[in-house]
């Protein structure tokens, strides 16, 4: 019989909703949260694509007031956030609804921690540094991959030390995600192919984290499965539904396994990345996942050989040298197919750029639940391996 593991291991989740039509109920939610007025947190390319028209509609159906905030960037900024509070707090409101990808569902936590808290949103950097709870949240992902939907994680720019911050609170947890398949069938071939990538990350590091449990691995194995069988169809097929459900579900069950378990390596230098070059975050993780796996592999070697098999690949009777190629081969073809295959250098990283961003990622908080504790140093040649 397999040992169950008996050490306390806490998991929170929000409320969500999965499916097709599922974007249609937020007015429905937003009447039960006894909303009055509404702060709608988006960005210029889901308006563009008729997403946010869609939830106005349901709100002025329901005769809910609302106004939109929609200056948000990739990679969201700390005066974005406070921008944000500020409109919601001028706009009287009491409910958000978020739709968009994990640069406006992190704006959006950000948004509802500063107005609770009456704190700037960089004072809350680290884990379980926020007093209260945001506003209502609900929450439609537009991307297969960040899952910030259901996390208890946002990421914020603070532009003036040209980082990312990291907050960690069950305090950001959504109170509902509406995860809509259907409007992944927008996305396009680099969007699907970088946020597929992050959900693969958040699935790997859930699963090889020392912080996790029998309920985050089975999120995390099931995700690996999901998006590695459909991540390139859904490329190939961008408007087939059912391929794109798959690869949101797999979003949504990686994300479960990461927010619980916690994350590594890959994020903690590609949180630094995009702080410093402003970089998408998926296409940070794409560049450095083999990196960390392959120096993470000998410490969690068992556990990689079950993402392997996940994966697809024959991992028994492989020892564990075999078993490590086998596994960085098949990540190295994914990138290829995916088109995704760059190096550090080839997105700005300069060589004299290497010791400060390894020191920036020995701060970060994803470094804590690595399976293997890294040095400076260590960092330093993962990036230089990567440049």
């Amino acid at each position: 019989m397999n040992n169950i593991q008996t050490e306390l291991r806490k998991f929170v989740a929000p409320e969500f909703v999965f499916g097709t039509g599922a974007r249609h109920m937020a007015a429905r939610y937003a009447i039960n949260f006894g909303a009055t007025k509404v702060l709608i947190v988006t960005d210029p390319g889901i308006i563009a694509a008729g997403w946010t028209k869609e939830v106005t509609d349901g709100l002025e159906s329901a005769k809910i007031p609302y106004h939109i905030f929609s200056a948000v960037t990739p990679n969201p900024k700390a005066g974005e956030v406070m921008m944000g509070a500020e409109v919601y707090e001028q706009e009287a409101c009491n409910l958000i609804v978020v739709i968009g990808g994990g640069s406006p569902i992190d704006c959006a936590k950000g948004i509802g921690l500063v107005t609770s808290n009456k704190m700037h949103i960089l004072d809350f950097e680290g884990v379980d540094q926020v007093p209260s709870p945001g506003p209502p949240l609900i929450c439609i992902p537009t991307t297969g991959g960040s899952a910030a939907d259901v996390s208890q994680f946002a990421i914020i720019t603070d532009t003036d030390r040209k980082v990312k911050i990291t907050i960690i609170s069950k305090m950001l947890v959504p109170d509902v995600s509406l995860s809509d398949p259907f409007i992944l069938t927008t996305m396009s071939r680099e969007l699907t192919a970088h946020t597929g990538l992050d959900a693969l990350a958040h699935a790997f590091e859930a699963y090889v984290s020392n912080a996790n449990s029998p309920v985050t691995d089975l999120f995390a194995l099931e995700a690996v499965r999901l998006m590695s069988s459909s991540l390139i169809p859904a490329i190939e097929h961008p408007e087939d539904v059912a391929i794109r459900s798959r690869t949101m579900l797999g979003s949504l069950y990686a994300g479960l396994a990461f927010s619980n378990a916690g994350l590594g390596l890959v994020h903690a230098m590609a949180h630094t990345l995009g702080g410093r070059l402003d970089i998408a975050h998926g296409e940070s993780n794409s560049i450095l996942i083999s990196r960390v796996v392959e120096f993470n592999f000998e410490t969690a070697a068992e556990r990689y050989a079950a993402i392997g098999e996940a994966l697809g690949l024959h991992m028994s009777g492989l020892d564990p040298s075999r078993k490590m190629a086998a596994f960085l081969d098949a990540l190295e073809k994914l990138r290829k197919t995916l088109n995704v295959d760059l190096a550090l250098g080839d997105v700005g990283v300069e060589p004299g750029d290497i010791p400060e961003l390894a020191a920036q990622a020995m701060k970060d908080p994803c470094v804590a639940t690595n399976p293997r504790r890294p040095t400076q140093k260590e960092i330093e040649g993962l990036y230089e391996k990567a440049l």
